[in-house]
């Protein structure tokens, strides 16, 4: 039996940049659809949105899947279609943001045949404006509804912040 492409929409969303931030995805394969989400106390846009294709790829249950990707972010798209990635890797991670997100998206993007695809954000595409949603739900709509989010371990030791407790 022949497995069916996967389609993967992607958003991620940090209101303060750095400030409590989220992700949503929506993972669909035929008539088969999940949604996901997840929010920490201080993190970045950027690590949302490469965090939501993460999360979506480690959900897929089989080897080989063919995965068409949609995110509004030049960040990854970028990091993909344009080899910032490959120069990254190239020299070693030197001066380069998120590699704690950057392997472990390694680890389960060479498991998959994955094409990324930009799309405009906020510009009506369903898909997007839900994980769009989904992202500020789960990030600055949790902190304002008081909810104690977790904190972003990899953001905190990038920014110098690592260890920190927050009892605010």
């Amino acid at each position: 039996m022949e497995k069916q492409t996967i389609y993967l929409f992607t958003d991620g969303a940090s209101s303060g940049n750095p400030g409590p931030g989220g992700y949503g995805v929506i993972l669909r394969c035929g008539t088969y659809e999940k949604e996901m989400s997840g929010g920490f106390q201080k993190t970045t846009n950027n690590r949302m949105e490469l965090l939501a294709v993460i999360v979506g790829l480690e959900a897929i249950k089989w080897r080989n899947a063919e995965v068409e990707v949609y995110s509004d972010s030049t960040y990854v798209v970028k990091a993909l279609n344009e080899g910032w990635l490959d120069a990254w890797i190239r020299r070693n991670w030197k001066k380069v943001k998120n590699q704690d997100l950057w392997m472990r998206f390694l680890n389960v993007y060479k498991k998959h045949k994955v094409t990324f695809h930009w799309q405009k954000g906020h510009a009506g595409h369903p898909e997007n404006e839900r994980c769009d949603a989904l992202a500020v739900a789960a990030g600055a709509g949790a902190a304002t509804a008081g909810v104690q989010l977790p904190a972003d371990e990899g953001y905190l030791a990038q920014a110098g912040e690592g260890n920190m407790l927050d009892f605010s």
